[in-house]
């Protein structure tokens, strides 16, 4: 199986792009983040039309999460226990929930495509909702694996969390003063794999940004950050057999900020005999 996830930001400006991607690189499975649109809006067809099933989960023009793959989606989840909803001037337990999360079966694995909040600024009130999110889902995490530890289980997405000094390449992000980097949000990131899941691209992949800001020629001075990942369980770790940062799709007519990251899955009983690895 090849697992991708990619901030798309905007389906609907992006879908053949998108689409091409999926089906030049041979991608079984594409979790999606930013896709801007309501469910009604989505453009399945085009997916459908390339041999791919899609779940979408969206309100608005903002955030919206989706999950494309030629094989059967079951068991699809649109929020983890206790994930925290957000709204301005709204606070407390009853606020609404965005669209940040969908989960699903697909061959066995159990994906979520995630779109953690961005936090926005030090002291801002979406920061405390990004970090009560966080601890929301590392909760979900611990209590699923310790109920099944067997589990391949894989939190992918937009992060918005760079977990290291090597992994911020942006010089506007400042120590203490800058969302992204600041301490408490590496410590939820950090209890998150704690929790039972790690990093499966950058032991394949030791250097790399996935993001990049549209201003200041972010991208061809190569000041960017990592913030999209794939985390895997235990038993999804041990399948991964390649992994990839597709930088070349930042580039050309109308590109996301963000580019794909993909692993490929040597899954007992599954034949890619025929697929060249991405190592």
């Amino acid at each position: 199986m090849r697992l991708a996830t990619w901030n798309v930001n905007s389906i609907r400006a992006r879908v053949d792009r998108i689409v091409d991607f999926a089906v030049r690189e041979s991608v079984d499975v594409l979790a999606m983040q930013e896709i801007k649109c309501k469910v009604e809006q989505f453009p399945f067809e085009k997916f459908e039309e390339a041999g791919y099933h899609v779940e979408a989960h969206g309100f608005s023009q903002w955030n919206g999460v989706a999950i494309a793959s030629r094989e059967p989606i079951e068991d699809v989840e649109t929020a983890f226990p206790a994930m925290p909803g957000f709204a301005k001037g709204h606070e407390g337990p009853d606020a609404p929930q965005e669209a940040r999360a969908i989960g699903a079966t697909v061959g066995g694995v159990k994906v979520w495509s995630l779109y953690v909040p961005n936090g926005r600024a030090l002291g801002d009130p979406h920061y405390d909702y990004k970090l009560h999110w966080l601890t929301a889902l590392e909760d979900y995490t611990r209590e699923t694996l310790a109920a099944s530890p067997d589990l391949p289980l894989a939190l992918v997405g937009d992060f918005n969390i760079a977990p290291t000094d090597a992994d911020n390449g942006d010089p506007s992000l400042v120590p203490g003063f800058s969302t992204h980097i600041s301490q408490p949000e590496r410590e939820a990131f950090a209890a998150l794999e704690a929790a039972g899941v790690q990093d499966v691209v950058r032991p394949l992949v030791p250097t790399g940004f996935t993001y990049w800001d549209y201003k200041q020629l972010r991208f061809p001075r190569n000041e960017g950050l990592r913030i999209d990942f794939i985390l895997g369980s235990q038993a999804f770790a041990d399948a991964v057999a390649g992994a990839a940062i597709h930088r070349d799709e930042r580039k050309g007519d109308g590109p996301s900020d963000h580019v794909p990251v993909v692993v490929d899955l040597d899954l007992e009983g599954q034949d890619d005999d025929d697929r060249p690895m991405i190592f």
